[in-house]
């Protein structure tokens, strides 16, 4: 018997902290290793935490709502067999010491500001706390600050852009909007609590489109080259990897050539400067079984090859439908593609992940009369065309940029080898 303490594991190379939202297990309860025991929020995505070990949940040490840093101990867990431990290793049991914070005081000019945490109406991590006492925000301008994380909290991204604004001078309005027009609900109608996946997508959906004005540029590409080349080859594939060949990790494949081509595509906006990313990590959008979507990573995609593309692209996207993700493959991207074809449609226009600055949509790909250019004259014939959907930032991607990229993906795609091997 030995008691080992399950810490809060890594979230991604950014994220120094979680906020735990609920307990799927309760002290006395047996887990098996790998099993989902709590959930936690960050300030990109809720992700449920696996156990690490066997056994029994003894104690709980941070309840419901609280912000832990990564590598801090959450719970212990009593296993049936011994643990090796080392020097390293932080003892199980180790004393608990009460710390007890005071209200922050801050020098605001002549006179002081005193920020006192115990009045206020919603929850602030203890980096949110520090920043505003050294910023010397009051909590009455804190509370008003709209915040973008879990339930309406603050981040510290919420409070570094309105940091970031009011040292340009410009203004943001911090009163409340004005309250929507409430929905008409009438005799039969079903009213349906959206999960909290969907809570967080539409509240990142709307901070997209107020952060970024979009545009989206379309191009038509012609796949038939790709189409004949993985009709001839799936089979072989299936064969010698035991994985699908789909269209998925070609399109991947000519993104990340057209995004070396132009290296702009894949920045960052902080602020008013632009963060030019070295690695280029590609987000893929999976449709889960419950309606929602989520965007695994594919990370340093550029350094595989088409038959790497394809088993990671399939080992994502089957993790993601199981909900088996990692926290870090969920972080990190620098450009995002979207298969809004396999619904059937032609075309989309995808909203921006945020803080990437473009998204592609592909569409359906479909047969269609084109004027083919022969030796002996123009002719029509029967050609396989798929429409690329480019959603940019205006801020930072111009029309030319934008138009430019999604029409140097589409050349990648209409020259591609039919007689390549994989």
């Amino acid at each position: 018997m030995a008691l080992v303490e399950l810490i809060m594991p890594k979230m991604g190379e950014s994220i120094m902290e979680a906020t735990i939202l609920s307990w799927l297990k309760k002290p006395g309860d047996k887990i098996e290793q790998d099993e989902s025991v709590l959930e936690v929020a960050t300030d990109k995505v809720d992700t449920e935490v696996p156990s690490t070990h066997g056994g029994i949940l003894k104690e709980i040490l941070a309840e419901k709502g609280a912000v832990v840093q990564v590598g801090k101990p959450i719970a212990i867990i009593s296993t049936e067999t011994a643990v090796e431990t080392t020097e390293e290793k932080t003892p199980a049991l180790a004393a608990k010491a009460e710390v007890k914070v005071a209200p922050a005081v801050a020098s605001n000019g002549s006179h002081t500001v005193v920020t006192d945490f115990k009045s206020a109406n919603r929850f602030y991590s203890p980096l949110v706390k520090n920043i505003a006492k050294e910023e010397k925000i009051a909590l009455a301008e804190l509370e008003a600050i709209p915040g973008t994380g879990s339930e309406g909290r603050l981040t510290k991204k919420d409070l570094m852009d309105y940091l970031q604004n009011r040292k340009l001078g410009q203004s943001i309005s911090i009163t409340q909007s004005a309250p929507l027009v409430p929905a008409s609900v009438s005799v039969g109608d079903e009213i349906i609590q959206m999960d909290r996946m969907r809570k967080m997508i539409a509240e990142r959906m709307v901070d997209s489109k107020r952060i970024s004005p979009h545009v989206t540029s379309f191009v038509e590409a012609d796949m038939t080259n790709i189409v004949f080349w993985r009709n001839k080859m799936k089979h072989e594939f299936q064969k010698r990897e035991g994985d699908s060949l789909t269209f998925t990790p070609v399109f991947i494949e000519a993104i990340i050539q057209a995004i070396k081509d132009f290296p702009l595509i894949n920045i960052q906006v902080d602020g008013d400067k632009i963060i030019k990313k070295k690695d280029i990590n590609i987000g893929m959008a999976v449709a889960l079984p419950s309606g929602n979507l989520i965007v695994p990573v594919i990370k340093n995609a550029d350094q595989f090859n088409i038959t790497g593309l394809a088993k990671a692209v399939n080992d994502l996207a089957k993790r993601a439908r199981e909900n088996k993700l990692k926290p870090d493959e969920l972080s990190g991207g620098t450009y995002t593609v979207t298969n809004v074809g396999s619904f059937g449609n032609v075309m989309g226009t995808p909203i921006i992940m945020q803080p990437q600055v473009g998204i592609m949509a592909v569409g359906a790909i479909q047969k269609k009369p084109a004027v083919v250019e022969t030796p002996y004259g123009d002719a029509i014939a029967i050609r396989h065309k798929v429409f690329l959907s480019h959603s940019y930032d205006h801020r930072v991607v111009d029309g030319s940029l934008g138009g430019s990229f999604v029409r140097r993906v589409a050349d990648y795609l209409e020259k591609f080898d039919i007689n390549r091997v994989i």
